[in-house]
């Protein structure tokens, strides 16, 4: 069973195979942004969802999301509604498991990342998932500052055309800790023990970057 499905944003990098997960799993909840997008891949997953009787709920800004007591989820964005770059719909979250935490961006930008610093949410995390790839249009200085992440895990196709990351970030990251990347490590996987989190790198074979889907 998955407990909550969240598709930060419509882009098909992001929800891929979403709809395998949904026809596949018991799902309880599906959080998607309140913003549409003209490909099959948005199609199979709002078809999929459709299946299964489930509704897509949108996120709330601020919203906590039910939980076990050693458990807090908090949705950190979107803040707005209305961007003019479809990555800053992304939904943002906060987790955190006994005394660690973890920040998930999914595609926000900048934009986005101004709106949750002002709002003054809590942002230090241990994990970070590094928004848009390690692109310099994510990462601002004063929202990693906010996060000060032990690690950051940038999610990333080996030897991607985009020429994702940029140095600019890795070198901003590593002034906090440690960065793994899946184009160097393949998959990653963060564990923790509600007090402790382990890193395990090279948890399979290092992959391709997939070709951008046509619209």
């Amino acid at each position: 069973k998955i407990d909550v499905a969240v598709g930060t944003h419509p882009h098909e990098d992001h929800i891929g195979s979403l709809d395998d997960i949904i026809n596949t799993f018991n799902i309880g909840k599906v959080y998607m942004p309140n913003v549409s997008h003209n490909t099959q891949t948005f199609l199979d997953v709002l078809t999929a969802i459709k299946k299964k009787g489930l509704k897509v709920t949108s996120p709330v800004a601020g919203e906590y999301i039910d939980f076990d007591t050693d458990t807090k989820v908090q949705i950190l964005a979107p803040n707005s509604e209305k961007y003019d770059n479809l990555n800053d719909y992304s939904i943002v979250i906060r987790l955190e498991y006994g005394n660690t935490s973890f920040l998930f961006t999914g595609d926000a930008e900048s934009v986005s990342e101004q709106e949750i610093v002002s709002k003054k949410y809590n942002l230090n995390s241990d994990v970070l998932k590094v928004g848009h790839h390690g692109s310099t249009t994510s990462s601002s200085l004063a929202f990693i500052k906010a996060v000060s992440p032990k690690y950051s895990i940038i999610s990333v196709g080996k030897d991607n055309k985009y020429g994702h990351p940029d140095s600019i970030i890795i070198n901003r990251l590593k002034m906090f800790g440690e960065v793994l990347r899946t184009d160097e490590s393949g998959t990653i996987i963060i564990t923790s023990d509600r007090n402790e989190i382990t890193a395990e790198k090279k948890a399979s074979a290092i992959k391709e970057n997939a070709p951008p889907e046509e619209t």
